[in-house]
Parts: structure tokens; sequence; C-alpha cells
């Protein structure tokens, strides 16, 4: 939750598709008009790890990584089998204690 207190645009590479599931990609609220009138990104400090294709997102969230191996791809398979509640938020606390990024 919350974020770095800054924003940045976003960097989008057209050869990187939402074509596989276990992408990482920098979450946004879309593009937001700034003082100078101008279209600016909304990225800060969250990213989200997708565990289906989701060719919607394609040109829409910069991708910079995947998830590598299979042991990190369980992980991955747990967080996404925890029950939520009516707004998809998790019925017990969950999270990433560490993270690698090679």
């Amino acid at each position: 939750t919350g974020g770095p207190g800054y924003e940045f645009d976003d960097e989008i590479d057209a050869s990187l598709k939402f074509d596989k599931p276990y992408l990482l990609a920098m979450a946004n609220a879309g593009k937001r008009r700034g003082r100078d009138g101008r279209l600016h990104g909304t990225n800060g400090s969250q990213f989200f790890i997708t565990t289906v294709p989701t060719p919607w997102l394609d040109g829409h969230h910069t991708i910079f990584g995947e998830v590598a191996d299979d042991e990190s791809k369980a992980v991955v398979d747990k967080l996404e089998a925890v029950a939520t509640d009516r707004s998809d938020a998790p019925l017990e606390p969950v999270g990433i204690i560490s993270i690698e990024v090679l």
C-alpha cells in the first residue's frame, strides 16, 4: 500500500507482451494530466505478478521481469489461492517477506 511520493512515466517495450503467467509489471492508475497540461504516468513503487495471460494490459503497464523458477512460481500460486472477500481482499494477511531480483 502507499507509494514512494513520486510518479514516473511508463517504460513500455512493445516487444514484451502479457502473453504468459508469472510476469512482473508496474501498477499504475493510468495517465494523469500534470500542471504542465501534459499527460504523465502514475507509476510509483507498487507492482503486480500475473498468474494468467492478460493481453488487455499490453501497452498500459511496464513489464520489468518474470518469476523464473518453479519453486517461486509455486509461491505465487499459493498467494493466488488465498481465500478472499467480495472485494477480492485476502481474508487473512498475506505478503512477500523477501524477494531476490536478478
